[in-house]
């Protein structure tokens, strides 16, 4: 009897998640706490601005609609694409389509949002475009989210 080996690995895209991360965690311990809040802001447009287009405008739109609704969020890197945090914890987080090769761009909440809504709910949605009507319903979450 031969025995197979089965392996799971990372993909490349996972793999340099990882190190972003890595890199984050670093470039974050080594920063003056009050210029903390601005430096991630930088962070976060730089990443926004190096998107291909059809990204960088939804992470445009995101990142307004995230500082119009929650400005006490304060926006940092995470996993290498942007994220608002409240108390040091990710709350909102913005995921372009090219991160993963994926068709659609995600907007996540992690669990400090507390989108709470009975016994099932939403906690991430993915993102093509957005119309008036999605930037309101996304500004409302934010809203609940930060609070």
């Amino acid at each position: 009897m031969t025995a197979t080996k089965s392996s799971v690995s990372f993909s490349a895209e996972e793999r340099a998640a990882m190190k972003d991360h890595a890199k984050e965690l670093k470039t974050t311990a080594r920063r003056n706490p009050r210029n903390a809040k601005a430096d991630g802001e930088q962070d976060v447009l730089a990443k926004i601005a190096e998107m291909a287009e059809s990204d960088r405008i939804l992470g445009e739109r995101i990142h307004a609609i995230v500082k119009a609704n929650a400005p006490e969020l304060t926006a940092k890197l995470w996993y290498g694409m942007p994220a608002y945090a409240r108390d040091g914890k990710i709350v909102v987080h913005f995921q372009c389509a090219a991160k993963f090769k994926s068709r659609y761009a995600t907007l996540g909440f992690s669990d400090p949002a507390q989108l709470d809504d009975g016994t099932v709910w939403p906690v991430a949605f993915a993102l093509t475009s957005l119309t008036a009507e999605d930037e309101a319903r996304i500004g409302e979450l934010v809203k609940k989210a930060a609070g």
